[in-house]
C-alpha cells in the first residue's frame, strides 16, 4: 500500500499520474482541489461569531474566489488588480473590504466610484484623503483605522511582528485626531494583524488580550463607538509538519471572549493561507540527482520561480512522491533545489525515499496559498506554471503552461 502524508489526498494519485502521461511536455503546475476546499470552508463558517474575509493575495484565481463566494465569504483586497478580479467574479462591491498600506487618493476614488464601501485606513493622509473624495462623491463609507502596536516578546514574523512596519499607526499618532472632525466617514472600527503563521492557539489568545486594553482605550480617546473590531489573519499552517495544528473549535471560542471583552458588535477575521493552502498541490519533476560534499541533492524543473516562499521565509513546503511512495530502501534528506542561477533557489532540506531520481515526479504541499501569484516566474525566461483545478474526480486546465514569449516582446 502507498504510504501518503496526512496533507496529501490519495484519490488525487491516479488523476495526476495520468495527467503526467498525457502532459510529458509540461514542466510543472498548480492543482486545487475545489470540493475539499468547500467543505473545508463549510466547517470555518459553522459558527455565529466572527465575520470571516478572504484574504485576496493569497490566491486570486477564478475558481478559488468563486468558491468562497459560495460559502459566504467575503474578500479583502489591497490593489486595483485584486479589486477587478473579485468584481468581475459577481462579488458585489458592498462585500468588499479595502486594505493594504499603498492607497493614494486616486485609488481611493476609483473604488468609491465601483462601490467598496469598506476601508481599513493605514495613515493620516488616507485619512484625509478618504474624507475629501467621500466629499465629493457624497457617500460615507465605513472606516477602520489600522493599529500598530509594540510587544515585549522578541522574534521575528513575516508580518513585523514587534518591529515597525509600514501597516497603519501607533496609537499615539491616532491619538491626535477626533472622529468629528471627519463627519463624511463612518469611522467606526479598528484593524490590527501584526502575526503570521500562528501556530499556537495559547500564543494568539495571549495576543489578541494584549490588543483589547490599549485598542478600547484609544477608541474612547478620539471619540470613537467601536462596533467593529478587524484582527487580521496570521492563522498558521504546519509546513513543517511538526504536529502543531490549530484548532479552530478553540479559535471561535477564544474569538467570543475577545468580542466580549471589546465590546464590539462585530469581530472580524481576514483568512488567506488558512482558508485555501490545504486545497492546493504543486507538481514538478525532477531533473538531475548529485552528490556534492555528501550531500544528496536533487535538482528540479522550476524552483523558486514558481514557489517562493522557502527562500522568504526559510520553511519548506511538505514533499511527497508522485510514483509510488514506499521507501523499499528507506529515506534520504535531500537538499531540493530549482533551476535558476542563484543559490536562494532552494525549496528545503526534504526527507524522500531514497531511489528518488531523475525523472520522478514531486507533489508539494500546502499550496494553495502563496503559490503562483507569490513567485518569481520571469527570472531565467523559464515557463510559466499551469494551473488546474480538481472537481467531482476531474482535472481541468484554468491556464497552460505558457513560455517565456508569453510575455516577452
Amino acid at each position: 500500500m502507498n504510504t501518503a502524508p496526512l496533507w496529501f489526498d490519495e484519490n488525487v494519485r491516479d488523476s495526476l499520474q495520468n495527467h503526467r502521461r498525457a502532459n510529458r511536455h509540461e514542466t510543472a503546475y498548480f492543482v486545487y482541489q475545489l470540493d475539499a476546499l468547500k467543505a473545508h470552508l463549510a466547517q470555518l463558517q459553522n459558527q455565529d461569531v466572527i465575520k470571516l474575509w478572504f484574504a485576496v493575495k493569497a490566491n486570486p484565481l477564478s475558481s478559488i474566489i468563486k468558491a468562497l463566494d459560495s460559502q459566504g465569504f467575503n474578500f479583502d483586497v489591497a490593489s486595483s488588480g485584486e479589486l477587478s478580479q473579485v468584481l468581475a467574479q459577481g462579488i458585489e462591491p458592498e462585500r468588499v473590504l479595502n486594505t493594504g498600506p499603498a492607497k493614494s487618493k486616486n485609488q481611493l476614488s476609483r473604488f468609491l466610484t465601483q462601490g467598496v464601501n469598506t476601508f481599513v485606513v493605514e495613515s493620516l493622509n488616507q485619512l484625509n484623503w478618504l474624507n475629501d473624495v467621500a466629499i465629493e462623491q457624497k457617500c460615507r463609507p465605513q472606516v477602520l483605522l489600522r493599529v500598530q502596536l509594540q510587544w515585549p516578546e522578541d522574534g521575528k514574523n513575516p508580518l513585523g511582528g514587534n518591529t515597525v512596519t509600514p501597516f497603519g499607526l501607533s496609537t499615539e499618532i491616532w491619538s491626535q485626531i477626533n472622529v468629528r472632525d471627519y463627519p463624511s466617514l463612518d469611522i467606526s472600527g479598528l484593524h490590527i494583524f501584526q502575526w503570521g503563521n500562528m501556530l499556537s492557539n495559547e500564543k494568539m489568545y495571549s495576543l489578541w488580550s494584549q490588543m483589547v486594553e490599549p485598542l478600547t482605550t484609544l477608541a474612547k480617546t478620539i471619540g470613537m463607538t467601536l462596533k467593529v473590531l478587524d484582527l487580521g489573519g496570521g492563522l498558521g499552517i504546519d509546513y513543517l509538519q511538526e504536529g502543531r495544528q490549530l484548532s479552530w473549535q478553540k479559535i471561535i471560542r477564544d474569538l467570543a471572549l475577545i468580542k466580549e471583552q471589546a465590546g464590539v458588535e462585530e469581530l472580524w477575521l481576514e483568512l488567506g493561507r488558512y482558508a485555501v493552502a490545504e486545497c492546493g498541490y504543486y507538481v514538478v519533476p525532477v531533473v538531475d540527482r548529485k552528490t556534492n560534499f555528501e550531500q544528496e541533492q536533487l535538482v528540479l524543473a522550476a524552483g523558486i520561480n514558481h514557489l517562493l516562499r522557502p527562500a522568504i521565509t526559510e520553511q519548506p513546503f511538505p514533499v511527497t512522491r508522485l510514483r509510488d511512495n514506499r521507501a523499499k530502501q528507506g529515506k534520504h534528506n535531500f537538499e531540493i533545489h530549482g533551476p535558476l542561477c542563484t543559490s536562494m533557489d532552494k525549496l528545503g532540506q526534504l526527507e524522500l525515499p531514497k531511489d528518488t531520481d531523475v525523472g520522478d515526479q514531486l507533489i508539494f504541499g500546502y499550496c494553495g496559498a502563496y503559490g503562483f501569484t507569490e513567485s518569481m516566474p520571469f527570472f531565467l525566461c523559464h515557463e510559466i506554471a499551469a494551473e488546474y483545478v480538481y472537481q467531482n474526480g476531474e482535472l481541468e486546465e484554468i491556464r497552460a503552461a505558457q513560455p517565456a514569449s508569453w510575455y516577452l516582446r
